[in-house]
């Protein structure tokens, strides 16, 4: 397994490819967008007001049924595809497919060429363009990335790209934000050539991992904007220790036995930024010191459980895994103190892969001290602005996209500021500065 930053990139490779004829953005009758496409190994439904299924096909040729979220629960929602017509049906109610612009693209990244899309919605004119900067996932996102459907379908249009590494991209992978923000770069280049006098705004949206590299390339650039969504205003090594933290403080670990395990973490941090060179006799005297204590099982972070049942000899041998590039240390915030572009950054309250209180307490600094920094903090929701159901042990399974992201996403991409409110999340919007006070 590769250890990686956010999230592990684990999934199964898409059952349906981008071309599948029922992958498609929709427009029911009451207005809403229906988006398909592939996720997950599995053909997904999304609604532009967050409601998702997975597909399961029934005897009907055509017709599927679906499951709430990605709990594999029923949900009495049903959908059948005419993909002569081009349209298709949400519990009887028919929805018609929306036309868009389309232009696929390979552009150079320095020693590599990346493959690429432009989604522009019909016409000639002008609009607002997204591109997507994604996370560690090593999935093609121009076979699942949905937000080049949704977008589009809001009058946004979106170039996306398959990150070096991944899909039909060269190069190798790697989670170095320099690297990963040259190819922000060329992607930004490769999109003002094809949109031509149809770019309006122009910016990036950075979800995840790509919420440390958007930043970046905005900074050597000149960009409109920046959306950071479910991103992080501290260092990776610091994302690993509070996620920690977190996770045991859930768990209803006491204070010292959570002291214990950062010992833990000191170790393995240890490893990790020596290259997996040195520090694993420190590690096997602390694992051992704790391995008996009931809190034990709790310790995970975001990369320390992978290390925490290997020997030695394994982690030398899989170092490789570990070792993508990740700039551990590297603290955001003198880049973004400096920034001058807009930037919302969407966190979710509850998020467990990449803990949101300290971020929320610097964006939101940031923001009072009139920089060009809005803060958008929805509560209920994890990693990915996903509300969620949980286990009795505590386990998480996604059952829809808050409701309000989409919103955001596109009154932030196309007038730079947000509404005086969404649902319940807390917006918190720059201060005026000294100047225009």
């Amino acid at each position: 397994m590769r250890g990686c930053v956010l999230a592990l990139a684990l999934l199964a490779a898409p059952a349906f490819a981008q071309a599948d004829c029922r992958t498609g953005a929709y427009r029911l009758a009451d207005g809403a967008i229906l988006d398909v496409g592939p996720s997950d190994g599995n053909m997904r439904w999304r609604r532009s007001d967050g409601i998702t299924g997975a597909l399961v096909p029934t005897a009907s040729t055509g017709v599927f049924t679906s499951t709430l979220g990605w709990t594999g629960k029923p949900d009495a929602h049903a959908l059948s595809f005419d993909c002569a017509r081009g349209d298709v049906r949400l519990d009887g109610q028919r929805a018609t497919r929306i036309l868009f612009d389309v232009k696929e693209t390979s552009f150079p990244d320095a020693d590599a060429r990346l493959a690429g899309r432009l989604i522009m919605p019909k016409g000639d004119e002008a609009a607002p363009i997204a591109i997507l900067v994604t996370g560690s996932e090593e999935t093609s996102a121009l076979e699942t990335n949905p937000l080049q459907r949704l977008l589009p379908a809001m009058g946004i249009g979106v170039f996306v790209y398959d990150k070096r590494g991944t899909g039909k991209s060269g190069g190798a992978y790697t989670q170095d934000f320099e690297i990963l923000s040259r190819g922000a770069l060329s992607a930004l280049a490769e999109t003002r050539k094809l949109a031509g006098k149809r770019a309006g705004r122009i910016g990036f949206v950075g979800l995840s991992l790509g919420g440390w590299v958007a930043p970046i390339a905005a900074a050597r650039s000149k960009v409109d904007y920046v959306v950071v969504g479910y991103g992080l205003a501290v260092s990776p090594l610091e994302q690993n220790r509070s996620e920690l933290v977190l996770e045991m403080q859930l768990a209803g670990d006491a204070r010292a036995d959570i002291d214990k395990a950062m010992e833990i973490a000191d170790a393995a941090d240890a490893i990790m930024l020596s290259g997996f060179t040195r520090g694993f006799e420190r590690f096997d005297t602390v694992r051992a010191r704790y391995r008996a204590e009931p809190w034990y099982r709790h310790v995970h972070g975001n990369f320390l459980y992978l290390m925490l049942p290997l020997s030695e000899a394994q982690l030398r041998a899989g170092k490789d895994q570990f070792l993508v590039g990740t700039p551990w240390q590297r603290d955001p915030m003198p880049m973004l103190s400096a920034a001058k572009t807009p930037q919302l950054w969407i966190l979710g309250n509850d998020d467990l892969k990449a803990p949101s209180a300290e971020t929320s307490r610097r964006i939101t600094r940031l923001a009072q001290q009139g920089k060009p920094f809005t803060l958008s903090l929805i509560p209920g929701v994890d990693h990915g602005l996903y509300e969620y159901e949980s286990a009795k042990d505590g386990a998480r399974t996604r059952t829809r996209l808050s409701s309000v992201y989409l919103p955001m996403l596109r009154d932030f991409i196309r007038e730079g500021r947000l509404r005086a409110s969404y649902g319940d999340a807390l917006i918190v919007s720059p201060a005026a500065s000294p100047a225009t006070r």
